[in-house]
């Protein structure tokens, strides 16, 4: 479906650990951001999308954790619609957002993305991820990613998965070993990943980890489930992030200079499929673009789910911006870093910006709007007119359960 709707503001915390604060200190920093950042008063917002995925275990806030933010903030009678879709959260949000201006049910929509991740107790962290698969079939995934370790001659086993570690570390390290076997990529090719997000989280003051590490450091890291070490997998994180979609109409009201247009976006879930077929990913991918108007060849900078560094190589092949098998060459060209053909994950990507999971996807999307806009510094890719944003979340079968792609433009 072709797209009407533009992004007239953005916002957004630091993400990081913040123990201290409360989802509504957190979402109000980053809607007030917004909403001045869009020279629109909270009054004119007509509906709001709000996206949070963990509340409900790590701070017992279920239900209605978008009331409470926008109330807290003095904003109500509006339709609050809560959105929690795994990773996806916030773009899930995102899409259904634009997808209402377009229809022309609302003029001016407010998205937020807010997360809190970090508890004294670990196990409750932990827990939302394994929540993310079907547990009802729990036995078959461990099982799954056993077979799989036995295949590819794994150095791990699966003592803590879900306990220590999230579960997901395991299912995208089973990801990477295939990956390898069948490619001929190498841990080194991931960690270069790593090493290149570190230095375009470097440039990012709102990013949660903005020192540098090289490709050695990467590889002498910690092991936490062969082949990813520690620097390889993204940390978790609390923060928000916040946009205001406007009409076409609404935007020439408001005299919008630098205007951000929603060419496209995708919402899709994982489906059954064989051996060979397409699968999920590549497909929402095929949809944005065919919506957009555009191919992968049209794009000039890119956020893509990184939540782990094997998944960014894997994800280059679905989105088109390398041939398949080819994802490791691609980013060993340096074509995906800040000078190079297509920048993948300028804000440092979930692997340095972080992840709390309800404001990724939002906080993705506020990267491109920057960018598109030339705000971006020293991380800046110059002359970006066009964006696209890749947000994946949850495992069911054998791939994501939810993935939203969004393609913007530069008006």
């Amino acid at each position: 479906m072709e797209m009407n709707a533009y992004v007239a503001g953005v916002g957004m915390t630091r993400f990081g650990k913040f123990l201290d604060r409360g989802l509504k200190s957190l979402a109000a920093e980053a809607i007030h951001e917004a909403l001045e950042d869009a020279g629109i008063d909270a009054s004119q917002v007509q509906a709001a999308y709000m996206g949070n995925g963990a509340a409900g275990v790590t701070t017992g806030q279920v239900l209605i954790p978008g009331e409470v933010v926008l109330r807290g903030m003095g904003i109500g009678r509006i339709p609050v619609i809560n959105v929690e879709n795994a990773c996806a959260t916030s773009a899930t949000a995102f899409q259904q957002a634009a997808q209402m201006i377009t229809l022309g049910v609302y003029d001016v929509v407010l998205v937020c993305g807010f997360e809190k991740l970090y508890n004294e107790d670990k196990r409750k962290t932990f827990s939302v991820f394994q929540g993310a698969v079907d547990l009802e079939a729990i036995d078959r995934v461990l099982a799954d990613l056993e077979q799989n370790m036995k295949a590819t001659g794994a150095k791990t086993d699966l003592d803590g998965a879900g306990s220590k570690r999230s579960l997901f570390m395991d299912i995208y390290a089973s990801m990477a070993r295939s990956y390898m076997q069948r490619t001929g990529a190498t841990a080194r090719h991931f960690a270069m990943v790593s090493a290149k997000n570190s230095l375009h989280g470097s440039l990012n003051p709102k990013a949660q980890y903005q020192g540098r590490v090289s490709v050695e450091d990467v590889l002498a890291a910690p092991l936490v489930s062969d082949p990813l070490t520690l620097l390889m997998c993204s940390p978790i994180g609390d923060g928000a992030a916040a946009l205001v979609l406007v009409s076409e109409k609404k935007a020439r009201q408001l005299g919008l200079r630098d205007r951000v247009r929603v060419l496209s976006s995708v919402l899709a879930s994982g489906y059954d499929y064989d051996d060979g077929e397409i699968a999920v990913p590549e497909y929402a991918a095929r949809l944005a673009y065919a919506a957009a108007g555009v191919g992968p060849a049209d794009l000039d900078v890119v956020e893509l789910h990184d939540a782990s560094a094997p998944a960014e190589v894997i994800y280059y092949e679905y989105l088109g911006l390398a041939g398949k098998n080819e994802g490791a060459a691609l980013v060993e060209s340096g074509a995906t870093t800040l000078g190079g053909r297509v920048p993948v994950n300028p804000s440092g990507g979930l692997l340095r910006k972080g992840h709390p999971i309800g404001a990724s996807g939002a906080g993705q999307i506020v990267e491109l709007v920057d960018q598109l806009r030339g705000r971006c510094g020293a991380r800046q890719v110059q002359g970006a007119r066009t964006a696209l944003a890749e947000n994946g979340g949850g495992f069911i079968g054998k791939d994501v359960a939810a993935i939203v792609i969004s393609v913007l433009q530069k008006a």
